[in-house]
């Protein structure tokens, strides 16, 4: 199995949004903000190799949006989705399988682009599989208020519309190596990725963990729509993680990549902090 981490771009949001009732003089420690309240985060992806399918895990805001949408999310940095892929040795026709966590435009966005002519939309992966929970597709394709602005219907329909959309409908083995787990917290049908990697097991944490600083139990995003199930669910996986020496892998989180997780008297926190390359 060859992984493949990619750093599509950065983007800000408000430091306050990030980390709910949590004050800032204790986030602001553990993951600063700038003089505007906004923290800088990434997009890592996950390209999954394991021979026989060339996964790729979200896959960013993509760029079909106008520049007044995107001057509300600073993009910044990064290698870009084709740039990215192609560092690690993959064209866009290599992917044969999107697994999107759930379709949140900052997961999902960069896998549905403009045609040329600009009236219609066109898969940017054409030979992959777009996975998403069942769940999640029933949820997103009706918008609450809450997360109305994050389904966008320019990243949903095209899936369907050019017949590659596939649905997980239950937890569990997905690919040779990739099983998937299903969690509700931040927004119902949000899938957790596990890789099996050598002897241990590596977990795309998502938006149930975005970031170092959110591994305490209560340092909750305000984006979470039931933070007690939030609550539960980081409660079994960093036990999970701490007794099977699981190697967490942050989507979000700009300064640290992943890390391992140990016990202390102020709950599970992170141990070895890692770049992707050391695994």
């Amino acid at each position: 199995m060859k992984l493949s981490a990619v750093n599509i771009s950065n983007f800000k949001v408000d430091g306050g949004a990030m980390f709910g009732v949590v004050p800032k003089i204790l986030w602001n420690k553990k993951y600063p903000a700038d003089k505007d309240n906004l923290i800088n985060l990434s997009l890592r992806s996950l390209v999954v190799d394991n021979g026989e399918n060339r996964i790729l895990i979200d896959n960013g805001w993509g760029d079909k949006q106008s520049r007044k949408f995107f001057r509300h999310v600073h993009l910044n940095g990064g290698e870009g989705l084709e740039g990215g892929l192609a560092k690690a040795g993959y064209g866009l026709d290599d992917i044969t399988d999107v697994v999107l966590t759930h379709l949140h435009a900052d997961h999902c966005g960069g896998g549905v682009k403009k045609s040329d002519k600009g009236k219609s939309y066109e898969m940017v992966f054409p030979n992959a599989r777009y996975w998403v929970s069942r769940q999640q597709w029933d949820w997103a394709v009706k918008p609450n208020p809450r997360e109305a602005d994050s389904f966008l219907e320019e990243n949903l329909l095209p899936m369907m519309g050019h017949g590659k959309l596939h649905m997980v409908e239950k937890p569990g083995k997905l690919f040779e190596g990739v099983s998937v787990r299903f969690v509700r917290g931040h927004t119902p049908g949000q899938m957790i990725p596990v890789i099996d990697y050598k002897d241990t097991k590596i977990v795309y944490t998502a938006d149930l963990i975005p970031t170092v600083a959110h591994l305490p139990l209560l340092w909750n995003m305000s984006y979470d729509l039931d933070q007690l199930a939030t609550i539960e669910e980081k409660k079994s996986l960093l036990e999970e993680s701490l007794t099977n020496d699981y190697i967490l892998f942050f989507e979000h989180d700009i300064y640290t990549e992943c890390c391992t997780v140990k016990d202390t008297i102020k709950g599970i926190r992170e141990d070895r902090l890692m770049k992707f390359a050391d695994i």
